[in-house]
C-alpha cells in the first residue's frame, strides 16, 4: 500500500529515507560535474587512440552496471557492437563471482569494467585476462579499491569513482542508488567520446548535468505531487503492475525503471520495447490484471480485502525521429481496454539530454514508491 499523504510532507520523506536515497536523486548533476573531472584527471582527455575498438564489453555487478552496459549499447549504435559479460557464480557476493572473456576477445577489443565496491577478486582476474589477450582495459572503481592495482599492473586505466558531495550511501543499496550509475557511466561517456563511439564532450556533459540538476529542482521533495512529475508518476504506480513501453533510445530507460522498482521499492514491472511491446502485453490488458476485469465473483471473501492489482501503462519515449512513432498505436490498445497510462517525454535536447531527464524523472518516482510503501526503505 502506498501512503500517498507521505509524498507531500518533506520532513516525513526526509526521516524515511534513511538510506540517502532522495539525496542521491538530488546529487545526480554534481556526480556528472565530479565524475568528468576525474576522467580529464586520469587522462582520458590526452589519450590519442589509434582507431575505434572492434567490440565494447562491460564488465560488473547489480543494477548500476547492466544500466552502464545498456545505455553505452543504445548510444553507440552501430559505431561498434557491445556486450555485457555477465557473472557466475554460487552467490551475488564480491568474493563468489566470477567474469570471463568471450573466446573471440583479443587486441582489437575494449573492456570496461564498472564497480562501485572494487573488492571483487573475479573483476581483477577479467582484467588479468585481458592483459593475456591484448585487449584494452578501463574501468571506474574506487580510487582506494584492491582492483587499482591489478589495472595498473595490466597497463589499464582506472578512473576514480566520483563520490557522493555529502557521504557515500548504505552499502545495501549502493549498485542500485540514484547517483551511482552517473558515478560509473560519465567517465565511459568521455573515453568513448574520445575513441569515437559516440558524441559527449565536455560542454555536452555540462548540459547533461545541468538538466540533472533542473529535473532534482522540478521532482524535489519540496515540490508538491500536482506539480512533481515523479511524485506523479509514483502515486500513478500505486497498487499497480506497470508495463514499462519504450520508443527509440528510452529503451534502456525502461529497463532501468523496472530493475530499479524491483530492488528499491520491491515493485514488480515489466519492460518492452514498441512496436513490439503491443502483441507481447496485449493479453494483459485483456486478462485478468486488467483494469476492465470484472472484479465481481460470488466466491470471493471481501473482508478486509485490498483492491485488485491492474495493470497501467507507463509510455516514455524520446523524440520520434522522421515522424514516425507507435505512440498512438499503444495509446489506442490500452484506452481500448480501459487501461490507464502514463506518459513522459523530455524535453529538447540532444539525445543524452534526453536520457538524462528520463533517468533522473525515473529515479525519483522508483525512490518515492520505496519510501512511501510498506517497502522499508
Amino acid at each position: 500500500m502506498l501512503d500517498e499523504s507521505l509524498l507531500d510532507a518533506p520532513e516525513a520523506l526526509a526521516r524515511a529515507d534513511r538510506r540517502g536515497l532522495l539525496r542521491g536523486a538530488a546529487e545526480a548533476g554534481a556526480r556528472v560535474r565530479t565524475a568528468a573531472r576525474n576522467a580529464t584527471e586520469a587522462g582520458i582527455a590526452a589519450l590519442t587512440p589509434e582507431g575505434r575498438p572492434r567490440a565494447v564489453l562491460v564488465a560488473g555487478s547489480g543494477t548500476a552496471a547492466s544500466g552502464v552496459a545498456d545505455l553505452i549499447a543504445a548510444l553507440a549504435g552501430a559505431s561498434a557492437p557491445v556486450s555485457r559479460i555477465h557473472p557466475t557464480g554460487v552467490a551475488p557476493a564480491a568474493g563468489a563471482m566470477r567474469w570471463a572473456l568471450p573466446g573471440w576477445a583479443g587486441a582489437m577489443d575494449l573492456l570496461l569494467i564498472v564497480t562501485a565496491d572494487g573488492s571483487e577478486p573475479g573483476l581483477a582476474l577479467l582484467a588479468e585476462q585481458a592483459y593475456r589477450r591484448g585487449s584494452s582495459v578501463v574501468a571506474v572503481a574506487p580510487s582506494r579499491s584492491p582492483l587499482r592495482e591489478t589495472i595498473d599492473g595490466a597497463r589499464g586505466l582506472l578512473v576514480p569513482m566520483a563520490t557522493a558531495p555529502h557521504g557515500e550511501y548504505d552499502a545495501e543499496t549502493s549498485a542500485a542508488g540514484p547517483g551511482t550509475l552517473w558515478a560509473l557511466f560519465t567517465p565511459l561517456l568521455a573515453l568513448l567520446d574520445r575513441v569515437g563511439l559516440l558524441t559527449a564532450s565536455a560542454e555536452e556533459l555540462q548540459r547533461v548535468a545541468d538538466r540533472l540538476d533542473r529535473t532534482a529542482e522540478r521532482c524535489g521533495p519540496a515540490i508538491a505531487t500536482y506539480g512533481n512529475p515523479a511524485k506523479t508518476l509514483a502515486a500513478e504506480l500505486a497498487d499497480s503492475l506497470p508495463l514499462i513501453w519504450t520508443e527509440g533510445a528510452a529503451a534502456p530507460v525502461g529497463r532501468r525503471f523496472a530493475a530499479v522498482l524491483a530492488e528499491l521499492a520491491g515493485r514488480p514491472a515489466l519492460a518492452a520495447e514498441l512496436p513490439e511491446a503491443l502483441p507481447a502485453h496485449g493479453t494483459l490488458l485483456a486478462g485478468r490484471l486488467a483494469a476492465a476485469a470484472d472484479p465481481d465473483d460470488f466466491f470471493r471473501d471481501r473482508v478486509d480485502e485490498p483492491d485488485p492489482l491492474h495493470v497501467r501503462v507507463v509510455l516514455l519515449r524520446d523524440r520520434p525521429t522522421g515522424g514516425l512513432s507507435a505512440a498512438p498505436a499503444a495509446r489506442e490498445l490500452a484506452l481500448g481496454h480501459d487501461t490507464a497510462i502514463s506518459e513522459l517525454e523530455p524535453e529538447e535536447g540532444t539525445g543524452l539530454e534526453a536520457l538524462a531527464e528520463l533517468l533522473a524523472v525515473t529515479d525519483f518516482a522508483a525512490v518515492y514508491l520505496a519510501l512511501a510503501s510498506a517497502t522499508d526503505a
